[in-house]
Order: C-alpha cells, then sequence, then structure tokens
C-alpha cells in the first residue's frame, strides 16, 4: 500500500511512495502528529537523481524491519531539496557545521517544533568499519529521546540561537589588530581579487585541469572569475594569459574527459577521480547551462572553435532530451538505469557505459579506430572499482587528440572528424535501445533562467537563431505557467501544472539574469520590462534592509526557523552574488533607482566572507570588480531584424571583453519606454538610414559608428 508520497508531484517523493515506511511530505500534517506524539520527526532530503539517496532508500527505506523502527519511534518525513532550497541550506548548514561535511541523502533528526538535534547524511544499513548503521542510530535516538529530552530540547534550542547568530553575523573571524583600520572598498576588492588568483593558480592541476584533487566538480563560477579577470587585465598580460590558460585548460580536459557523454551531449555532474574520467553519472540542467557558457566564453576569448563544438552538443543534448514540449527545459537524468529492459537490477552509469564487443558489433570495421581514440579495452578500461558495476565496461575518454588519431590511422584531420562523427551517431542509435535513466521532468524556475542565460549568449557568440527561439520559448513558458501577474508572485517548479511553493530569492535572482541577457540577444522590450518588475518583487519579499542582502527564503513561512542568506558560490552561484550583478546592470540599462545602493549593501554585509575567503565567492568578486568600473553601455539604434543592426551586435560577441551593458533605440514603444527612464536614449536615432552604435561610458558617448569595422575598433581603443 502507498503511503502519503504517492500524491506528491515530485519525483523524488514518488520514487519512495511504495516504501513501507510511513513517510509524510514536509508540511503541517507532519508537525501536528509529531506534537500530538511527542516523537522526534526524522527527515530524510534528498533528490531524484542522487546516487547515494537511491543506494540508502534501497538499503534502509525499503527493507520493513528498518520501517517498523522508523514509524514506530519518529515521524518520518521526506523532503526533495530542489523543491525547498531554503530548507535544505537551514539543515545543511546545520549538519555541515557539526560534523564536519554535507551532501545527500541528508538525514537529520528534529524537535516536533523542527528545532534539530542530530544529523549526518549516508548512513549504511548496519554498523560497519567502526561506522554505526542506520538501525543502531535510530535505536540510539530513541533511547536519548525518552531518558535525556531535557537535553536534547535545551541542545536544539542552542543550535537553533547558533545559526540566527551565523545569519546575522556571518562565520567566525578574527578580529582585526588594535589601531588597525578596515582598508576602503577599493583597497578590500584588490586584495580580495588577487587572494582569489593566488588560491585558484595553487590549486590549479597543470596535469588534469580542475582545482584540487579528487572528486571534481567543474564548478562554473570559478571559470567565471578567470575569465573576467582575464578580460579586465587583458589577455596579453602575463596575469591575463594565465587565467585564460588555467580556464581553457580545465574545460579542454573535462571535455576530453569521462565527464562529457561523447555520445550523447552534455556532461555529467562530477568525477571521482582527478582525470574527469569516472563520473557520477547524473545529469543536471543547471551544469549544462552554466558549462554552455564557460564553453562560449573560451570561444570569445581564445577564437578556438573546438570550445564552441562542445556548446553546441550541449545545447543538442538539452533540446533533445531536457526539453518539454512547451519550451521550458526538465531538472535532471538520474545517474542509474536499468541494466536491461524487462530486468529489475540497476546500476549507476549503466545507460552510458560499453563492452568492447557491442562496440565492435555496432562499428564493424570502424571499430579500432574509433576504440583507439577512446581509450576502449577488452576487458574494460576502469581500474578502481569498488562496487564492481564497471567490470568488462569502459567509459569513452578522448585518450589522444583527434590529429594523432587521424596520423595513426592515414587519414586527414577532417576525414578522421567525420569518421568519428559517423561512430558515435551509430552508438548514440544503438544506446537509444537501451533502458533510460528516470527524467526528473519538474521544470524549476531558476535553473529555466540559467538556460535562458545559456543559450542568448549561445545566439550572439555562435550567431544561431535557433538558440534565441529556445530561450524565448522558455521564458514565454516561466510567465504563462510559473507567474502570476495579479499577484506578482514567481512560483518555485512545474510538473503537469504549478506547485504551489512560491519562488525563492535564487529564482528571482537568476529568472532576471536570464530576461537581461536575453534582452540583449533578442532586444524585445518585455523582458526588461518584466526584469523590473521581478527586481521590484524581490527586494520586497527577500532583502534584508537592516543588514543588507537578501535572504533565501520569504518571512511569511513559519515552518522555516531561521532565515539564512546564501553566502556560497557552489554547484551554483548565490543568489546574493547573482543579484548584485543584476542590480548593477538594471543600474546602467535603466538607471534602476537604489539599485546600485542594494547592490553596495550586498557588498557590505558579505564583506567578511569574501575578504577573508575569497575563492569561496568567485562570482560575487565579478560583481566586486564590476561595481568599480565606470558604467559601460553600448546603444544600437535601428530595426534589430534588419541585416546592418545584426552585423553591429554580432562585434559585440567577438571577443571578451569588459562587461557592458547593450541597449536598442528602436524608434519605437521600447526606446520611448527607455528613454523614460534614460532620457539621453530619445536622441539616439539611426545615421542615414543605416544602423547605428553609440558606446556610452560613464555616461559620455563616443561619436556614433555605422559599419562593424568603426565599432571594432571603438570597442578596442
Amino acid at each position: 500500500m502507498s503511503n502519503r508520497l504517492a500524491t506528491e508531484t515530485s519525483p523524488y517523493l514518488r520514487q519512495h511512495a511504495d516504501n513501507p515506511v510511513d513517510w509524510l511530505p514536509w508540511g503541517e500534517e507532519a508537525f501536528a502528529r509529531a506534537r500530538a506524539e511527542q516523537k522526534p520527526i526524522f527527515l530524510s532530503i534528498g533528490y531524484s537523481t542522487c546516487h547515494w539517496c537511491h543506494v540508502m532508500a534501497h538499503e534502509s527505506f525499503e527493507n520493513a524491519g528498518v520501517a517498523a523502527v522508523l514509524n514506530r519511534d519518529f515521524v518520518p518525513v521526506k523532503l526533495d531539496r530542489e523543491e525547498r532550497p531554503d530548507l535544505d541550506r537551514v539543515y545543511m548548514t546545520y549538519v555541515q557545521q557539526t560534523t564536519g561535511h554535507g551532501g545527500w541523502p541528508m538525514s537529520v533528526w528534529l524537535t516536533p517544533d523542527l528545532k534539530p538535534f542530530y544529523g549526518g547524511t549516508y548512513f549504511p544499513p548496519e554498523d560497519r568499519h567502526g561506522r554505526p548503521g542506520f538501525v543502531t542510530v535510530l535505536h540510539a535516538i530513541t533511547r536519548h529521546w525518552h531518558e535525556k529530552r531535557d537535553k536534547i530540547l535545551a541542545g536544539a534550542d542552542e543550535v537553533v540561537a547558533a545559526l540566527r547568530r551565523y545569519a546575522a553575523e556571518g562565520p567566525a573571524r578574527a578580529e582585526p589588530e588594535a589601531g588597525a583600520g578596515e582598508p576602503d572598498f577599493a583597497e578590500a576588492a584588490s586584495e580580495a581579487l588577487t587572494k582569489a588568483f593566488q588560491y585558484f593558480h595553487e590549486a590549479h592541476d597543470p596535469n588534469w585541469g580542475g582545482f584540487g584533487g579528487a572528486p571534481k566538480f567543474p564548478r562554473p563560477s570559478t571559470l567565471n572569475f578567470l575569465f573576467r579577470m582575464a578580460a579586465l587585465q587583458g589577455p596579453g598580460t602575463a596575469i591575463g594569459a594565465e587565467m585564460l590558460k588555467m580556464a581553457g585548460f580545465t574545460l579542454r580536459k573535462m571535455a576530453e574527459g569521462g565527464l562529457q557523454d561523447h555520445v550523447g551531449g552534455g556532461f555529467h555532474r562530477y568525477s571521482v577521480d582527478e582525470r574527469w574520467f569516472v563520473s557520477h553519472f547524473e545529469k543536471m540542467l543547471y551544469d549544462q547551462a552554466q558549462l554552455a557558457v564557460s564553453y562560449l566564453e573560451a570561444r570569445q576569448a581564445t577564437g578556438l572553435e573546438v570550445y564552441a563544438w562542445v556548446a553546441r552538443d550541449i545545447f543538442t543534448y538539452v533540446q533533445r532530451d531536457l526539453t518539454s514540449p512547451a519550451g521550458g527545459f526538465y531538472s535532471a537524468e538520474d545517474a542509474d538505469s536499468l541494466l536491461a529492459h524487462g530486468k529489475p537490477a540497476h546500476a549507476e552509469g549503466a545507460f552510458y557505459v560499453w563492452a568492447k564487443d557491442e562496440i565492435e558489433a555496432v562499428l564493424g570495421a570502424e571499430a579500432a579506430f574509433f576504440c583507439a581514440h577512446y581509450g576502449v579495452k577488452p576487458g574494460g578500461n576502469v581500474d578502481h572499482d569498488p562496487q564492481g558495476e564497471f567490470t568488462g565496461k569502459n567509459v569513452l575518454m578522448q585518450r589522444q587528440s583527434l590529429a594523432t588519431t587521424a596520423r595513426d590511422c592515414g587519414l586527414g584531420v577532417a576525414a578522421a572528424s567525420d569518421r568519428l562523427l559517423e561512430g558515435l551517431a551509430k552508438l548514440r542509435a544503438r544506446r537509444a535501445q537501451r533502458p533510460r535513466p528516470q527524467l526528473d521532468d519538474k521544470i524549476i524556475t531558476a535553473w529555466n533562467g540559467l538556460m535562458i542565460s545559456a543559450l542568448a549568449k549561445g545566439a550572439q557568440v555562435l550567431g544561431d537563431p535557433a538558440y534565441l527561439t529556445a530561450a524565448t520559448r522558455a521564458a514565454e513558458f516561466v510567465q504563462r505557467e510559473l507567474y502570476d501577474a495579479g499577484t506578482g508572485i514567481l512560483y518555485r517548479s512545474w510538473r503537469g501544472s504549478r506547485s504551489p511553493i512560491a519562488g525563492f530569492a535564487e529564482d528571482h535572482a537568476l529568472l532576471i539574469q536570464g530576461l537581461l541577457d536575453l534582452y540583449e540577444a533578442g532586444f524585445e522590450i518585455r523582458w526588461l520590462q518584466w526584469a523590473e518588475r521581478l527586481q521590484a518583487a524581490m527586494d520586497a519579499a527577500f532583502a534584508d534592509p537592516e543588514c543588507g542582502g537578501y535572504f533565501t527564503s520569504r518571512a511569511d513561512d513559519a515552518s522555516v526557523i531561521v532565515r539564512l542568506k546564501e553566502d556560497h558560490d557552489g554547484a551554483e552561484p548565490s543568489a546574493n552574488s547573482i543579484v548584485a550583478l543584476n542590480l548593477l546592470r538594471l543600474d546602467w540599462m535603466l538607471g534602476l533607482v537604489g539599485a546600485r545602493e542594494r547592490a553596495a549593501k550586498i557588498f557590505a554585509a558579505l564583506r567578511p566572507q569574501w575578504t577573508a575567503t575569497p575563492q569561496g565567492l568567485p562570482q560575487l568578486l565579478c560583481a566586486v570588480e564590476l561595481v568599480m568600473d565606470a558604467p559601460r553601455t553600448v546603444v544600437l539604434a535601428g530595426d534589430p531584424a534588419a541585416a546592418d543592426f545584426r552585423a553591429l551586435a554580432a562585434v559585440l560577441a567577438e571577443s571578451l571583453g569588459p562587461r557592458r551593458a547593450l541597449l536598442c533605440a528602436d524608434g519605437g514603444a521600447g526606446q520611448r519606454w527607455l528613454a523614460a527612464r534614460r532620457p539621453h536614449l530619445a536622441d539616439m536615432k539611426p545615421r542615414d538610414g543605416r544602423a547605428t552604435a553609440y558606446v556610452c561610458e560613464n555616461f559620455a558617448c563616443q561619436a556614433p559608428v555605422t559599419t562593424p569595422a568603426e565599432l571594432r575598433a571603438q570597442l578596442s581603443a
């Protein structure tokens, strides 16, 4: 018999609907039961494509004996972290501060009033290797709950008080030396940018790329920082060249490794080794979006077409496998899948790995060429396989350059490339016959914002209008299905229908960023207008007017025991980092009242973090750098659909230059709306009937130009 999760829309919660555990979703029903029965809540947080969530579910939550203990002594609650990132943030902060590590599945025990008193991540079913098993932990907590409840409740109160101090003050930091004044903003910013560069330079792996050792995560915000700083320093300088070298080398090694799905496109979540070889095979929309931008920026910075190829592969994968018929983008694909149709056994990566004889059966005489390029071996190429999941299997990884493979096979590079692409297409057709990993078909506002940004940039850099069309469809989907124009409320997710969960700070910040990027790619004023409205709604719902910065959650949810501010750029950039950039862009573009001041308050609120450990906030450092520059804007006057206008716009995407805002003086309603905010735009018109560019900095514009060559010269001056 199914439990209460059967009526939920979240794919993660529905995965547990047939567990013998009497799960309840997060909400008042669970809280009331805990209060009435005076039982602690066992809160299990995960997401649908999490491999170790599946492992713990199979070992413990599908076990009738374990379920009996949970059902008797606790109120078991399941939470999808992707639906409630605010709650995940609160309890993850607790787990990290009490255990020194975090991750998913997250297991937290709460008092009936939702205060945490014990937590961890994955627990094995039985005691092993000196680590207590899940049942042992359950019995110990039950015993302490009955025997030492007052102590537990007092400790939980102290925990919440500590979390509130953390929310108000940030992490503990050393007091400045007596008599030492705090440096001014420019000095502090310069020092932070230097410290961050030094950190990444020392952490960079010169053999395999990335920063630090295994496991390796892409973390695009680091790459964003390196590209921004390279543009600021100038790619011809020693520091600028070194930054481009680190970022470009990392992107090449990631694309060569098993982290990239060479057959189907897109990237897996992270690599368990230092070579980007063996991955945890889930694919997340937010990784695809951010990495596409990184590869596009590498293309702009270097002019190398290889980076554009990878970006196109990401877009092809997303449009083929993660795009809904209505235009929104799905969240993720699982790491695990069935080994074969009709069989119950699952394995991680089963959809993606290959036996050599299967490749030979598909490719025939071309197999030797293909196997040499991708390092395929008869007995499998995964040497370290503690779970025994890759026995006899191969993870595809480019073991040598295409030029080397072509030379060894007596082919030209172009012919070798064509042969490789033909082989990948044949393997893709064969792989389509396998059981696919589960698709998490939630459409999350924040992640769609990231993908809108990526496609908008793809349209600019690659000159492909299809990407602009895809970005526009996604924005229209979010506006239609996830936004209530009457109330101004933006919602978190959609799956068949809109979730009742209102959006969080990250949903607003990342969607606003996407709309600003979409405007700059297609110059439709409706997206800039909506971005302005969303920023006002975000200010009202999330801003901290006293201390600065933006809370993750709204103030009207009593189940959130403490409102935190995201202060770390991790797998996704923090909302505070993105909203700081958005506010500065809105100031440059619209002169939005108070925008620059609110950005300054973010920098002040998070100053202890970005000055002490700037490597933790590389995306925010991009905004720190931006605020020290004079406002730069390029206004293009003319018809955005005209060839001469598009030729000028294309110049702005040719290279990775200093960040600037783009506006369109279209001679119509869009220009009138902009001129009401920026009066000087009213007089900007095409010259002699030709599209015209006005390059402006610090509220002064250079002479208008009408040819790509003239615009190029002004931008490089």
